[in-house]
């Protein structure tokens, strides 16, 4: 089946022009001022064409932890959110650390998923940080990025190991840096002057950046490719530049609320995530970090928790907002429709065609000829307020519930098929 998107904007040679984008389930087959063709249209009257976003790092708790999300659930909202293409980490139960379960979890997201899914493995046996996964088992079933987020590698000999092992399979380590030997028991803010006079514990920047800084040393060392995750701090930008000057194959991502919030913007556990939202410094650092490219591209750790696992006290409320419904609008409003600081082609190509490069997909996150088939159609014309209620995540733990936005996804296709559209 073939469709003709008529009558809209696109995103094209790093543009935005009108133009009509013929494609199939496979790829764009053309984009032309004026295509003559008989294949089904979609009037994107009104509208901007984006090339599908990707998320390199989603939480979608199936098999598992149900009660917060599902792969169902999740990749809804991906859609939602404009996603075409989402990572979900694997600290599930069980972990996807052996090819058996692996295999089962594939059916799963086969059967489940309304957009593309590509899941890690764990780099370490159920996330222990003891015993390295068989890497090579699960890159068989196409499986080429591993994970133990949520958690850090404590152990430098077993990280050493894993680095080394990884780079044999040639395949990549994704990493939660967090040295726990930093954390306070009840620790759930940044650590600061404004945690103290809310009466909160902190946790200092060197929880993350001291575990970043041995990774990046032994990732140069072993020749191995390495990504950090949520980066936050100043001393982890600091740490990722003289890595990446010093020749080592890294790259990190920044969250849409890390680039968005800060530790005075923190009213209770809907704020509370992990890492967590640093000082004004830290902020204006991650931005200047990802447009100076020692930060390559956006991913937003989408996190979804019920209900009773955010009415806590904020020392034992769970960590993490959910993000994918929300992650595109609020950095489209705030950096290029009001601070004018960034073009919309540099925005999705954070948030698309370089997370897509670095995490070796091909034929993605550009709409040009031989591409896959994956658009976001978004209104950038009309305002409107972000509203959890309308969410399809099973979470509804979001800081942003009510902020004024500057564009709303109207259409996600993936694969050639609408996924999701709005009225």
């Amino acid at each position: 089946m073939k469709y003709v998107i008529r009558g809209g904007k696109v995103l094209f040679n790093n543009e935005i022009v009108e133009r009509d984008v013929l494609f199939d389930e496979e790829q764009i087959l053309d984009v032309a001022e004026h295509i003559d063709t008989d294949a089904e249209e979609i009037n994107a009257a009104g509208l901007t064409v984006l090339p599908g976003l990707v998320d390199v790092h989603v939480h979608f708790r199936e098999p598992g932890y149900e009660q917060k999300e599902t792969i169902a659930t999740g990749t809804a909202a991906a859609a939602h959110g404009g996603f075409t293409t989402v990572f979900p980490m694997p600290n599930l139960n069980p972990f996807p650390d052996n090819a058996e379960t692996m295999t089962d979890y594939l059916k799963l997201i086969e059967r489940d998923a309304r957009v593309h899914v590509h899941p890690y493995g764990t780099i370490t046996c159920s996330e222990k940080g003891q015993t390295v996964t068989d890497y090579a088992s699960l890159k068989a079933l196409g499986i080429h990025w591993f994970s133990d987020d949520g958690v850090g590698v404590a152990d430098e000999a077993v990280m050493r190991q894993a680095l080394i092992k990884a780079k044999e399979n040639d395949v990549m380590i994704v990493c939660h840096t967090e040295d726990m030997t930093y954390r306070k028991p009840g620790s759930c803010v940044n650590e600061g002057a404004y945690a103290d006079s809310m009466g909160w514990i902190g946790i200092p920047n060197a929880c993350e950046s001291a575990q970043l800084e041995r990774d990046l040393r032994l990732a140069l060392e072993t020749g191995t490719k390495y990504h950090g995750c949520h980066i936050s701090a100043v001393e982890s930008v600091e740490a990722l530049r003289k890595a990446k000057a010093a020749g080592a194959d890294a790259s990190a991502e920044v969250t849409a609320h890390h680039l968005l919030l800060e530790e005075t913007d923190v009213k209770g556990p809907d704020w509370k995530m992990n890492p967590p939202l640093r000082s004004h410094t830290d902020r204006m650092a991650l931005i200047e970090a990802l447009e100076d490219g020692t930060l390559d591209f956006i991913a937003n750790d989408h996190a979804p928790h019920t209900p009773a696992d955010k009415a806590k006290p904020m020392s034992s409320a769970a960590f993490g907002i959910i993000s994918l419904e929300t992650a595109f609008p609020l950095l489209y409003t705030e950096f290029v429709y009001r601070q004018k600081r960034w073009t919309l082609a540099q925005l999705v190509s954070w948030m698309s065609e370089k997370p897509a490069e670095r995490f070796g997909l091909d034929k993605t996150g550009r709409i040009e000829p031989g591409f896959h088939s994956d658009f976001a159609l978004v209104d950038l014309e009309h305002e409107t307020k972000i509203d959890k209620s309308t969410f399809l995540s099973k979470g509804r733990n979001t800081p942003f519930d009510g902020w004024t936005v500057h564009a709303e996804i109207k259409q996600t296709i993936a694969g050639g098929k609408t996924v999701w559209k709005g009225e």
